[in-house]
């Protein structure tokens, strides 16, 4: 009795072990204590920037390694619980630590996906531009499906979602928007969706009901940190001031006070109409720029000394990196990694982690 639900734990307790080891957690913690130290040094607190940055660290080595400690804990706990159990000859426990040990293996499968992200920036917040391709309304209103679906899928992480930019289309959906994600690995996540999305459906805007494909590109970048230098001169920038536009009511502005910025020698463009100020909504942009702007630069580095980049696909029309089928039957296949689904509801309204643990996995 209970032998087999002992065995099982005994096997979790390991596995958590060695993931533990894998991660050297043990000299995170020796860092995170470190970093305590300097917090409590009443010499930190007279610069800001440099407690800033010492909170963020602080905070991103807690979020690794806390929760390995937690389950490490639990599953003490549970074989705690088999040994009374079994001492006490008490079969009654058996439905509880089954309970107990299905909920545990979960958050542990939970807590390896994680191990996937591997590149510094991934524990970042991020931007998410949305840009519907040539196909006029049909690709407006494509382009706000996807704007719908990422919101969802945020809301879904309990992750914090600002629309920083969304400029409707002239019928239906819209011509651009920009997303603002903010939460533990929001860009890990998303930056598995950087690339040309296709959508193959019966057009609603089509009075004969013919079928129609659609293109849109989807592109995320990372928050980076006030730390990291990003060369911007100004005599580079054009900055130009539109109306703000939206769904209505308090969301549009009755001045000028959007901000657009293209800096000219990469052509990158940013917007932000989040704010009713336009000294914010230009602080933001800038700040927006600067992220788009340190991507580009890595990359060139990237491109000069042929690293990883050599597999990445160029993010351009008819290179999608994923398929939406709606029409004659109904398919979303992620072209990268061949996985794929028929649930194109569930999808559509935020599940989009099976497709981003599939890419994962396959390029790690």
């Amino acid at each position: 009795m209970l032998e087999t639900e002992k065995a099982a734990v005994a096997e979790l307790t390991s596995r958590i072990n060695n993931n533990i080891n894998a991660l050297h957690i043990k000299d995170k913690q020796a860092e995170l204590n470190h970093l305590k130290l300097k917090q409590a040094d009443p010499a930190t607190y007279s610069d800001f920037n440099k407690l800033k940055s010492i909170n963020i660290k602080v905070k991103k080595i807690e979020d690794k390694i806390n929760p390995w400690f937690q389950v490490k804990q639990q599953a003490e706990d549970l074989q705690v619980l088999i040994e009374m159990a079994v001492e006490e000859g008490n079969a009654g426990y058996t439905e509880e630590i089954k309970k107990s040990f299905n909920a545990l293996q979960s958050r542990v499968e939970r807590l390896e996906l994680l191990r996937l992200f591997v590149d510094e920036d991934d524990y970042n917040n991020a931007f998410l531009s949305i840009q519907p391709g040539a196909g006029g309304t049909e690709s407006c209103d494509w382009a706000n499906m996807l704007l719908r679906m990422y919101l969802r899928w945020a809301e879904k992480k309990n992750y914090t979602c600002i629309v920083n930019e969304y400029q409707p289309g002239d019928e239906a959906g819209l011509k651009s928007a920009t997303l603002f994600i903010q939460g533990a690995y929001a860009f890990g996540n998303l930056k598995c969706e950087t690339g040309v999305h296709r959508l193959v459906r019966i057009s609603p805007f089509d009075a004969n009901k013919r079928r129609h494909t659609s293109f849109c590109s989807i592109h995320a970048t990372a928050e980076i940190d006030d730390r990291v230098e990003v060369e911007i001169d100004n005599t580079d920038l054009r900055v130009d001031t539109f109306r703000a536009s939206g769904a209505g009511g308090q969301h549009v502005n009755t001045t000028d006070s959007a901000v657009r910025i293209t800096h000219n020698p990469t052509n990158i463009v940013v917007a932000c109409q989040a704010e009713r100020s336009q000294h914010q909504n230009k602080e933001k942009a800038l700040k927006m720029l600067r992220s788009r702007l340190y991507e580009y630069y890595q990359a060139q580095k990237e491109a000069e000394i042929k690293d990883k980049t050599a597999d990445k696909k160029k993010i351009e029309w008819g290179s999608q990196i994923r398929s939406y089928v709606f029409h004659p039957y109904n398919m979303i296949k992620d072209h990268r990694t061949d996985y794929e689904t028929a649930k194109v509801d569930e999808v559509m309204d935020g599940a989009l982690d099976q497709f981003i643990y599939a890419y994962l996995k396959d390029v790690n």
